[in-house]
């Protein structure tokens, strides 16, 4: 059987229902699947594959046989939709003048979005860098940390995930990545993440902050402390007072607070930033995945001017560093969200889909918990209510029957249903897509 902790990040595919799939699958894709599997070497999460993709267009992605699937995944790349057109004009003219910049030169490009991006920012976070993408900015933000405090260690949650590279991995608590590895040095140290279904207080989720106040008080050579304001695999909504003493703690001890929104920023919850939610400030601020509108990788970091410290070290150094290419999918991406009200969409949006699921938490036993904010929401089964025991088989089931029903979307953390469509997305596809998920838990068992 799969170890739990390998689910934490998504299905497995090598399981059971992952070979079932592949039964009603067209020859011609599975040959192609076949082709895929030989040339790229196989990794968890990855390969071997689904399906064979060969377009995409607003919340759809369209496979080999022409069968379209509602893609609430996305690798939360598609907050304004799949291929949008007012994105995809401005890179084409801009590919078209300048499509690389060297390094040691600059672009206007590049400075406008810089410019735009500080903008929307509380004034205090006003000095950028830019990278290809989010494990790359992380990386960035780490070595900052230890040239602002002069401190090497770093503070994260369990089972959270930052990027994929070595210095990303050692920062997370995500076992499934840190597997082979080997020691990391200095040892990352992880707290438990504030989960408002599974709260082993008991009560407000404020405590969780009590076990992090403990390793700043007992280790001083912390310097860092890592997380996603809202956590993206689960949908974990942390309350306000959680994050406001998070805050203080870090300014206390003198320790950096590195907000990781590469996967939830751009209007996910209904805000520009999540952390706009809570009323506090990252001393830095990591941003990605959406930012180059699901077309360009693209990512940057943020931080405050007072540290601005390292001009003798490379924090970066990337080779696409200052990508115009970047820069105007990601001010077209902002652009759109504002010309089209997306925020006020998303969180209207999230306020239907809500309901819907509630509603459905009725009607199936197998729910046993509903939580989200904006267009991100979790939807976590277990076998009991009473026991809170994971669901993991059946939540894997579902996701197949969803798929071929035509909904795609993620299950974490073994039994955690995540659910991110794109933002420009209607209230009848959710609708749709709520159905759906009804559906296929009707095969799984009613209350």
């Amino acid at each position: 059987m799969t170890d739990e902790h390998l689910l934490t990040e998504g299905d497995v595919n090598f399981s059971e229902h992952r070979q079932n799939w592949y039964k009603v699958i067209d020859g011609n894709t599975i040959q192609l699947l076949g082709e895929d599997a030989d040339v790229f070497m196989h990794q968890s999460l990855s390969t071997p594959c689904l399906d064979v993709i060969t377009s995409c267009e607003g919340i759809y992605i369209t496979d080999t046989g022409g069968k379209r699937y509602m893609d609430f995944h996305g690798n939360n790349v598609h907050q304004i939709g799949y291929r949008n057109q007012y994105v995809v004009n401005k890179l084409k003219a801009q590919m078209d003048v300048l499509p690389f910049c060297p390094r040691r030169y600059t672009n206007t490009a590049a400075i406008k979005f810089a410019q735009k991006l500080t903008s929307l920012l509380p004034s205090s976070l006003n000095k950028v860098l830019f990278a290809p993408g989010g494990t790359s900015v992380i990386g960035m933000a780490l070595k900052l940390a230890r040239v602002v405090t002069g401190k090497y260690k770093v503070v994260s949650y369990k089972d959270s995930f930052h990027g994929a590279s070595l210095d990303a991995i050692a920062a997370g608590g995500e076992g499934q990545f840190k597997k082979y590895m080997g020691p990391f040095n200095p040892a990352p140290q992880n707290v438990a993440p504030p989960d408002s279904y599974r709260n082993i207080f008991g009560g407000n989720d404020e405590q969780y902050a009590d076990e992090l106040e403990q390793l700043f008080k007992s280790d001083p050579g912390i310097g860092a402390f890592i997380a996603e304001t809202i956590r993206n695999t689960d949908a974990q909504v942390p309350s306000k007072a959680y994050w406001q003493r998070v805050r203080a703690l870090c300014t206390q001890y003198n320790v950096l607070l590195i907000l990781d929104e590469i996967p939830i920023a751009f209007g996910r919850t209904g805000k520009m930033f999540a952390f706009e939610h809570y009323g506090i400030e990252p001393d830095i601020l990591c941003l990605g995945k959406g930012l180059g509108a699901g077309i360009i990788p693209f990512a940057a970091m943020v931080t405050k001017n007072e540290y601005n410290i390292a001009a003798d070290v490379s924090l970066g150094h990337y080779t696409h560093e200052k990508s115009p290419m970047g820069s105007v999918a990601a001010t077209a991406m902002l652009e759109y969200i504002e010309q089209g009200n997306l925020l006020e969409k998303a969180q209207t949006l999230g306020l239907f889909l809500g309901n819907a699921l509630r509603a459905l938490q009725e009607r199936y036993a197998i729910i046993g918990d509903v939580r989200g904010i904006g267009l991100l929401w979790g939807i976590e089964l277990v076998k009991n209510r009473h026991t809170k025991e994971k669901a993991i088989a059946e939540a894997e089931q579902v996701m197949y029957s969803c798929l071929k029903r035509g909904l795609s979307f993620k299950v974490s953390q073994g039994n955690v249903i995540q659910l991110c469509p794109p933002l420009v997305i209607t209230q009848q596809q959710l609708q749709e897509a709520v159905d759906i998920l009804a559906g296929a838990l009707e095969e799984v068992g009613r209350v």
